[in-house]
């Protein structure tokens, strides 16, 4: 399998001695691509305390030109040294006019996370996110590097040694790696990272990518987090591990199983799940994933260790008790993402909700009237269904705050980007096959 790019970013390897000479000041857009600029380390005491300004109107999803200044601020808690550059980096807020912007990700993520507080509730969060390497050569042209498969330990499996040189960057920037291993995929593979509180573990996502990337590339190689970069291939998921805490106790923990409050955040999540579909799987090339065959779940469902399933319980219990949510992939925004799945839960849990469409049974073997007898939808098959399923949501549309007219816009063009170009080549709109359009513009993600 080749595909052909026409682009390649580059990735320096430098390494100077000493402190950092340059600081790198990260945010991202409403794509949750990382964006930012580079300041003199002596400039960084002066970034804390009066921010450094910026053009909103070329960051996607942002200010419209004819008024585009904002200003961004450091996080101080953030800051870490990159090994392989010889800079710092640091992630930070956004602000207009002396104000948090409404449209900065990691702010609505911020104003989720200050709305559980007032619950007394406490979110951490564990993703899994998959990703494949492909080898270059001299033409830009990228080829699978290895015939490995699910676990393989063996000689086919020849990304292993990169795998561990990436579990040995990411202390550095305050991830711990826990288990690394081929995926299902040819050349395809996960590393998990100890969970985390709701905002750490969402700039962690965004630390991990860059990692895995830069890695990649210092080793002639190129990883995406393309949700489907290959057709009739497995697909990347970003399964997420949720819990919510109280008063220092895992509030998911319950006498026989789980708890009350994780059983009406379960129904929360079930509630909103087309709605949340927009902010977890956001990008057209998300839908090519979520089809059935695969471990993608598409069958809006719960049950214990049941991997057919949207929600599934492991079996984990005390401290580690939580839930598993299975369709969001790594082209989403963790700051919208986390904060959209959050405030469903919430939901489940003020309304007391109850889950529906429990079942242990193979959801993908099921026949339609045994779905329907026991309540089991299905998520929207597009971006087009998906963004029509947010815009009825009151709920995760307040969950996304001041990035839910933006993030809309954005999507909507998107989606009809997508379809001009299908139409102009003659393609059905439900085709499952990935397109050159989508790996022009998500084979970066």
């Amino acid at each position: 399998m080749v595909i052909k790019m026409n682009e390649i970013s580059t990735v320096g390897i430098g390494h100077r001695a000493g402190s950092p000479g340059f600081v790198q000041l990260v945010f991202v857009d409403i794509n949750g691509v990382p964006k930012g600029m580079e300041i003199p380390g002596d400039r960084y005491e002066d970034a804390l305390t009066e921010g450094i300004a910026f053009d909103g109107s070329s960051i996607s999803g942002f200010q419209r030109i004819e008024d585009s200044d904002l200003v961004l601020k450091p996080d101080p808690a953030t800051y870490t040294e990159v090994p392989w550059e010889g800079i710092a980096r640091v992630y930070g807020y956004i602000y207009k006019d002396g104000s948090p912007y409404g449209a900065d990700p990691r702010g609505v993520l911020r104003e989720a996370i200050e709305r559980l507080e007032k619950e007394g509730f406490r979110a951490y969060i564990g993703p899994e996110p998959e990703f494949y390497l492909f080898k270059k050569n001299g033409s830009w042209e990228l080829q699978i590097p290895d015939s490995g498969g699910y676990f393989d330990l063996v000689t086919l499996d020849r990304a292993r040694t990169l795998r561990r040189e990436i579990a040995l960057y990411m202390p550095s920037f305050g991830l711990v790696p826990e288990v690394l291993h081929h995926e299902v995929g040819k050349s395809q593979h996960e590393i998990d990272f100890r969970y985390d509180d709701a905002l750490k573990t969402a700039d962690n996502v965004v630390s991990f990518k860059y990692i895995v990337k830069a890695v990649a590339e210092m080793r002639g190689l190129y990883a995406t987090f393309m949700p489907k970069p290959i057709h009739g291939f497995p697909g990347n998921g970003m399964h997420l591990h949720i819990s919510l805490w109280r008063d220092g106790e895992n509030a998911f923990i319950g006498e026989d199983g789980l708890s009350e409050t994780a059983l009406h955040f379960i129904a929360g999540i079930l509630k909103h799940a087309k709605a949340l579909a927009a902010v977890t799987n956001p990008t057209v090339n998300s839908y090519k994933r979520l089809v059935p065959g695969y471990e993608a779940p598409v069958y809006i469902s719960w049950g214990y260790r049941n991997r057919s399933t949207l929600i599934r319980v492991p079996a984990f219990w005390g401290n580690g008790a939580r839930i598993e949510y299975r369709c969001p992939d790594p082209s989403a925004n963790p700051y919208l993402a986390f904060a959209a799945v959050l405030m469903a839960g919430l939901d489940g849990i003020k309304r007391r909700l109850e889950p529906e469409a429990y079942t242990e049974a193979n959801v993908y073997e099921m026949s339609s009237e045994e779905r329907a007898r026991l309540g089991i939808g299905t998520l929207p098959g597009s971006l087009g269904e998906a963004l029509d399923e947010l815009k009825r949501d009151r709920v995760v549309r307040e969950a996304l705050g001041g990035a839910y007219g933006n993030f809309v816009e954005y999507k909507e063009r998107e989606w009809e980007d997508y379809l001009e170009y299908l139409a102009s080549r003659d393609i059905p709109m439900e085709t499952k096959k990935v397109t050159e359009w989508e790996l022009e513009r998500y084979f970066h993600v």
